[in-house]
C-alpha cells in the first residue's frame, strides 16, 4: 500500500508506461507507511472514524487540505460512540394480538399525530406517525433544528462539550504540534462523553423528550504569521434516542389531549406500532480557542413551511 502511493508514474517521457516513476516529488507525508494509509481511506463509512483516529496528525492536516469536502462527507467528524438504548422499551413486538379497541386506539393516536402539524407540533407529529406506521426503520433527527428551537439545548452543549474539554483539548493538540516540529499544521480527532439529557422545548420535547448528546470533531494547529499557534475547533453535536413510550406515565399535548403512554406502547406489542431509533448530527461549527470569548453555538434559521412536506425535516423515506 505504501509502495503503490509513493511510486505513481506521473513522468510520461521517461521511457516506462504506468511504471515506476523515476522523479518522485518530495512527500508531505510523515513517512511511506503514512503516505500508504492516507491514500487507502475505507470505503464502509462505519470503519471511516476509526480510520481517521489511526493516522498520524500531520497526515490528517495534508489530507484535509487536499481533499476536506470530500473527507467530511464521507465520514471522517462521526462520534465513535456507539449508542444503544438505555432501557427496553414496552416489550417484544407483536408479541400479542391486536384487540379491537387497540385498533381504535391506533386510529385515535394517528388523528391526533396528523393534528400536531396545525397546532404547530411538526416534529411530534413526524415521530409518532413514524411509529404508527410499524416500519421500525430508524428516523433522522434534524439537529440544527433543535439547537435553533431549544436555547438550553445550546446552553448544555456549550458549556458541557466544549467548555468543559477545551483545555485539555487545546493542550493535546498543541503537544502534537511541537512533536511535529512545531511548522507544520496538525490535527488532532477529539469527542466528548455522551450524556443524558431533555429537550426543553415544548415541540422537541414531545418529538424525542429525553436523549443522549456529545459533540464530535477535530482541533486543527497551524503556524501563525505572528509565531503563535493558532488553534481551532471544528465540531458537530450528535444527539441519539429510541422512539418509545414509559410505564405509568402520560404526555399531555397542546389542547388538553393526554395521551397514557401504556396504551401508545401496547401498540407496539401488539405489532400495529414499532418503536425505533433516531440520532442526527448537525453541521460544522467552529470555535476559535486562542480567543477569550467563551464558546457559542450560532445556529442559521433552517426556515420550514410548517408542514411534514418541508424537505428540511428529514428524508424522503421518513416522512
Amino acid at each position: 500500500m505504501a509502495l503503490d502511493a509513493a511510486v505513481l508514474d506521473s513522468d510520461p517521457m521517461d521511457g516506462t508506461f504506468n511504471g515506476f516513476n523515476r522523479n518522485p516529488q518530495a512527500s508531505p507525508y510523515p513517512s511511506l507507511e503514512e503516505a500508504g494509509k492516507a491514500a487507502h481511506m475505507p470505503e464502509d463509512r462505519k470503519d471511516i472514524p476509526a480510520w481517521w483516529q489511526s493516522l498520524d496528525p500531520v497526515t490528517r492536516a495534508v489530507l484535509l487540505q487536499e481533499k476536506g469536502g470530500e473527507l467530511r462527507a464521507a465520514g471522517i467528524m462521526d462520534p465513535l460512540c456507539q449508542w444503544h438504548s438505555p432501557d427496553p422499551g414496552s416489550g417484544q413486538f407483536h408479541s400479542e394480538e391486536p384487540t379491537p379497541q387497540d385498533m381504535w386506539f391506533h386510529a385515535r393516536a394517528l388523528a391526533i399525530a396528523t393534528a400536531g402539524d396545525f397546532a404547530g407540533e411538526t416534529a411530534a407529529s413526524r415521530n409518532m406517525l413514524h411509529y404508527l406506521g410499524g416500519t421500525g426503520e430508524p428516523l433522522d433527527l434534524d439537529v440544527d433544528r433543535i439547537l435553533h428551537d431549544d436555547p438550553e439545548f445550546r446552553t448544555q452543549i456549550e458549556a458541557n462539550h466544549i467548555a468543559g474539554n477545551q483545555e485539555a483539548w487545546r493542550k493535546q493538540a498543541l503537544d502534537a504540534f511541537a512533536k511535529a516540529g512545531g511548522d507544520k499544521t496538525v490535527v488532532i480527532p477529539v469527542e466528548s462523553d455522551h450524556e443524558g439529557q431533555s429537550f426543553q422545548s415544548d415541540e422537541w420535547f414531545h418529538a424525542v423528550g429525553a436523549h443522549e448528546q456529545n459533540i464530535s470533531g477535530m482541533v486543527t494547529v497551524s503556524p501563525g504569521a505572528d509565531g503563535k499557534p493558532k488553534v481551532s475547533l471544528d465540531y458537530q453535536v450528535n444527539v441519539w434516542d429510541r422512539y418509545n413510550w414509559d410505564h405509568n406515565k402520560e404526555t399531555k399535548f397542546p389542547g388538553g389531549i393526554v395521551i397514557p403512554d401504556d396504551e401508545m406502547g401496547r401498540l407496539h406489542k401488539v405489532g400495529i406500532a414499532q418503536e425505533f431509533d433516531m440520532r442526527g448530527s448537525s453541521s460544522t461549527f467552529n470555535h476559535d480557542m486562542n480567543s477569550d470569548a467563551p464558546p457559542a453555538v450560532n445556529p442559521a434559521d433552517p426556515g420550514r413551511d410548517g408542514g411534514r412536506g418541508d424537505v428540511s425535516r428529514g428524508d424522503e423515506e421518513n416522512r
